[in-house]
């Protein structure tokens, strides 16, 4: 796997073995970084589930501020952290924590944390048909407390797979949708306004949302 943009493009950086980590696609990491753009530059970043930080080293190649990464296997942390060292970037601008995702989310709303992108691309959910998600994805859209760790002009990437239907609760908005394979990205910010009714919200959304193939 490679990064796909910015100071260190081209380089591979190590993924964990096994069925229990799920790497964003290439193709995919490099579309999203494409509809980012300059949002990335300078920003605040935490990713959630972060594997082996690859959509961190992105972020940090294309010059963001600084990545907080959220990763609760050990061994995988200490990948992530092989790949940091081994782009060049400077230490300090990564926070590695080995915890769940859930748990970190509650002690960075504690301690007054906010950042400009929340990414997450988590283990895959089962297929549900007429049953609401309890996946990891449906379950940060939930979170009361992620949604107050997000800057006001923040932007919440929330990947999952085609075969799982979530729930997009009030106050997110989804704004772009990118399409890979199995694989869907979901681009969200917080809504200024209050949404009386489910049905309200669900136009609104539609309304406003880019849906892009790969």
């Amino acid at each position: 796997m490679r990064v796909t943009g910015g100071s260190v493009k081209g380089l591979t950086i190590r993924v964990p073995k096994g069925y229990a980590v799920r790497p964003t696609p290439d193709m995919m990491r490099q579309a999203m970084f494409n509809s980012l753009g300059t949002k990335v530059y300078d920003a605040e970043v935490l990713e959630l589930f972060a594997g082996s930080g690859a959509l961190s080293l992105e972020c940090i190649s294309r010059g963001a501020h600084s990545s907080t990464c959220i990763e609760k296997a050990r061994r995988h942390a200490d990948i992530l952290r092989s790949n940091w060292e081994y782009c060049g970037f400077e230490k300090n601008r990564l926070t590695l924590r080995v915890q769940d995702a859930y748990v970190a989310i509650e002690q960075l709303s504690s301690l007054g944390r906010r950042f400009d992108l929340i990414l997450a691309d988590p283990p895959f959910g089962e297929k549900n048909i007429g049953v609401r998600s309890n996946s990891f994805a449906q379950r940060l859209l939930d979170s009361i407390t992620l949604r107050m760790l997000l800057k006001e002009d923040g932007l919440f990437l929330l990947g999952h797979p085609c075969r799982e239907t979530l729930d997009i609760v009030s106050p997110w908005r989804e704004i772009k949708v990118l399409r890979h394979g199995d694989n869907v990205m979901r681009f969200l910010c917080l809504s200024a306004e209050d949404i009386s009714t489910e049905e309200e919200g669900e136009s609104e959304v539609e309304s406003g949302k880019v849906v892009d193939s790969i």
